[in-house]
């Protein structure tokens, strides 16, 4: 289910999470970044430069509370990808949005003066995690 997040979350930007965590040496940067957009209620400016603002506002909101659900720190917080699915076709999104905002998270820390290829991206993280608490167990 991360990755589904993850893979989300590239979708949207037009970027690998990969190339964000080279760029500024660290892990969980792309996560960092889109969730202080999130926050900032800048959703427009994370993404695909290639899609030249030609796309629904809305659906953007809703895709990314996806990838975010998907992609929380705790794995036993995250949805089943069937959960996943239901969501993706409009059904129990709010409900499962609301719920999450509910629960404590890790708190994580942008930077003031963000690498030049990306202008909001956030070059420190605290959210680098081991990829067992990633995937949770098996």
């Amino acid at each position: 289910v991360f990755g589904f997040g993850i893979l989300l979350l590239e979708l949207i930007t037009g970027h690998k999470a990969l190339d964000f965590g080279r760029a500024a040496n660290q892990k969980g940067v792309m996560l960092d970044w889109v969730k202080k957009l999130h926050l900032e209620g800048k959703l427009s400016q994370m993404v695909d430069k290639d899609l030249k603002g030609n796309f629904d506002i809305v659906e953007l909101g809703e895709m990314v509370q996806v990838a975010l659900l998907c992609t929380q720190f705790n794995p036993s917080h995250r949805p089943k990808m069937s959960e996943v699915l239901k969501m993706l076709e409009g059904d129990g999104l709010a409900e499962k949005w609301e719920a999450s905002q509910r629960i404590e998270t890790p708190r994580f820390r942008f930077c003031e003066n963000p690498p030049q290829r990306y202008s909001d991206f956030i070059e420190e993280s605290s959210l680098i995690v081991e990829a067992m608490e990633l995937s949770g167990p098996r």
